[in-house]
């Protein structure tokens, strides 16, 4: 415990000699909040939002259970309510992990990035109404291609007045493809692990979730999907809505593989959307996703600052807070390009001496100038696992030692590992030991041992929570206090029941057809294909569409505007029939029996298609087998 008590002790002197210039920016131009605290969700149990989750941060409680650095953040992160950034530019933060940005544009508000749920951001939007008067919203900006910064859109404007040329929706080119298939192919196992990385079976309390270093909790609403009406498609594309000029820097690759920061020159004012935040940015979210470019998003910060940074006066942002004046911003956005540059070349360094991604995460450091900064600490990436994620871009899962090659899974080796040292009691008591002396990590891999060995010794399962629990206490970073806090609840109290979820009907909606028929096929239980070959041609008559579909040799192949003349069956439905018989589960018989869908052929292929397909298992055990 020395050495985690000491560099806890540093952190607190850090804190201590905080020059609360942070606290100032996230203060400084506040104007109010919601009387009512708790937004309800428009359906469930359960709010979407409780603004009061995160008072007990100011209890003195927290300092034996919440790392004091996390304490710092999570305050100035949940400060939430109405604020003006400038003459024309208000935000309203706190309400979501994400901030809303309305920018005046005369004739209406422009909204930029309205959060995850719908109820969230029309709850910032009544909010702006209620103390800066009743004005529409001529246009919505998404900055990226992740949800938290459009799916709340349906609280801000609806599809009907986006069809009507009422309201533009502007985005980076390609949002909707990545916005609808970042999540598709492995999105339950994302969704489970998601749990983990938020912390969302927590409770908001000093032993429980204290934000992801990020933002508060992602608002638990009802989310939605506008497609946009404008793309942008290169650095320098300008656009004026209603009395405002936009120009646009596109940064694909960086945070998000479809993202963009904008300048707003009559405001001297930059909008870096996620590409700089109040801490370090994750390379890879522990959720999981594809790996992200290091050095693609030093790059775009290096143009970022010479494009615009010297002439920005405010720099505002889709988390955390604004910075305000030239040198500040200048500063900022130097400093932290130069952690994201220095993370990847040293990586890179070292991956060249032959160290491995656990050695390399173990003795990477950022230099003091950039470590001191607090946008620098690692509150929701860290620099040891996003280490492992450059590894991992360039070099893979492989470290080139042979024992590594084909290891034993997690059970079996657990079992051998628990015998080779003398049984489950020694396992437990060595853990123990190593506990008591501080290593915590090494307690914690002898215990996951002894708990794959057997998952259903009690006494294992509570020191693993224990060990886990004190992992929490101590980690700076929201996102790794979430998971150790998670697995230790897991362990103790079981994976939570929760419903799989699925693609709401926007989402569906913008998905094509194509992308749906790559679901089904991830979801095929080969045992079920087994020795089965033959075609289907689906037809969709409200797309005017044709697929067709081929099973052979336990895959699923498709093939768009392709129609077999020897296909054993042709069927003929609307989308949202595919949908419900091919991913839903509705039965396929009652579907040919009313008359939705017609076949010609054998129609008992279409339901052996379908009877392939099975639902993923939304509730799989992580920290035990």
């Amino acid at each position: 415990m020395a050495a985690a008590s000491k560099a806890l002790e540093e952190v607190r002197q850090l804190v201590t000699a905080d020059d609360r210039r942070d606290f100032e920016f996230a203060r400084r131009g506040f104007i109010a909040t919601r009387k009512d605290p708790v937004i309800p969700r428009d359906m469930g149990d359960g709010p979407a939002l409780d603004l009061s989750a995160y008072d007990y941060l100011e209890d003195e409680g927290t300092d034996e259970t919440v790392n004091p650095s996390l304490v710092r953040q999570a305050k100035i992160l949940t400060m939430h309510g109405l604020f003006k950034v400038m003459d024309g530019i208000y935000q309203v933060r706190g309400f979501c992990v994400s901030t809303v940005t309305f920018i005046d544009a005369g004739e209406g508000w422009i909204v930029v990035d309205p959060l995850t749920s719908v109820e969230a951001a029309r709850a910032a939007y009544e909010l702006v109404t209620e103390h800066l008067g009743e004005k529409p919203v001529i246009s919505v900006i998404y900055s990226h291609s992740h949800a938290d910064h459009y799916a709340g859109v349906g609280g801000v404007t609806n599809a009907e007045d986006v069809a009507a040329g009422k309201v533009s929706v502007i985005a980076p080119a390609g949002f909707l493809k990545e916005a609808v298939s970042e999540n598709i192919i492995a999105g339950p196992a994302m969704l489970r692990r998601a749990r983990y990385q938020f912390g969302l079976t927590l409770k908001h309390s000093c032993c429980g979730e204290a934000t992801s270093g990020l933002g508060p909790r992602p608002s638990m609403g009802t989310p939605s999907l506008i497609a946009p009406t404008i793309d942008i498609t290169h650095t320098g594309q300008e656009l004026t809505v209603g009395n405002v000029k936009i120009v646009f820097q596109i940064t694909p690759g960086t945070e998000a593989p479809a993202e963009m920061n904008f300048f707003l020159p009559e405001f001297r004012a930059v909008f870096m959307a996620e590409n700089a935040n109040l801490c370090m940015h994750n390379l890879l979210p522990a959720r999981g996703a594809l790996v992200r470019d290091a050095k693609a998003w030093a790059d775009y910060l290096t143009e970022s600052i010479r494009l615009f940074a010297g002439e920005s006066d405010v720099m505002f942002a889709a988390h955390g807070i604004p910075r305000f004046g030239t040198q500040e911003i200048i500063g900022f956005l130097m400093n932290h390009r130069d952690a994201y540059k220095f993370l990847h070349d040293q990586t890179i360094r070292l991956i060249n001496t032959g160290l491995t991604a656990t050695e390399i995460a173990e003795v990477l450091k950022l230099p003091d100038v950039l470590a001191k900064q607090w946008y620098n600490r690692g509150y929701y990436g860290t620099m040891s696992h996003n280490a492992k994620a450059i590894y991992q871009r360039y070099i893979g899962w492989y470290d080139a030692n042979p024992a590594n090659l084909n290891p034993l899974p997690p059970e079996p080796a657990a079992k051998r590992y628990v015998e080779a040292m003398g049984g489950q009691e020694t396992v437990r008591a060595r853990a123990a030991d190593a506990a008591k002396a501080g290593e915590l990590r090494w307690a914690a891999t002898l215990l996951n041992h002894a708990v794959f060995n057997d998952s259903s010794d009690r006494a294992a399962r509570e020191q693993l929570a224990d060990v886990y629990t004190k992992l929490g206490f101590e980690a700076e970073a929201g996102t790794w206090r979430n998971i150790y806090l998670t697995g230790a609840q897991e362990l103790t109290e079981g994976v939570a029941n929760l419903s799989p979820v699925a693609p709401n009907a926007d989402v569906l909606s913008a998905m094509t057809t194509p992308m749906l028929l790559d679901i089904a096929a991830v979801r095929v239980n080969p045992a079920k294909a087994e020795g089965l070959n033959f075609k289907v041609n689906i037809r969709l008559t409200d797309r005017d569409e044709k697929h067709l579909v081929t099973v052979e040799n336990g895959v699923l192949i498709h093939e768009e505007d392709i129609e077999d003349g020897d296909a054993g069956a042709s069927v003929t439905m609307t989308r949202a029939e595919l949908v419900m018989t091919l991913l839903a589960g509705f039965p396929v018989a009652d579907f040919l029996a009313n008359g939705g869908i017609k076949a010609e052929g054998d129609a008992t292929l279409y339901e052996t298609l379908a009877g392939m397909i099975e639902a993923p298992a939304p509730n799989f055990n992580i920290v035990e087998p």
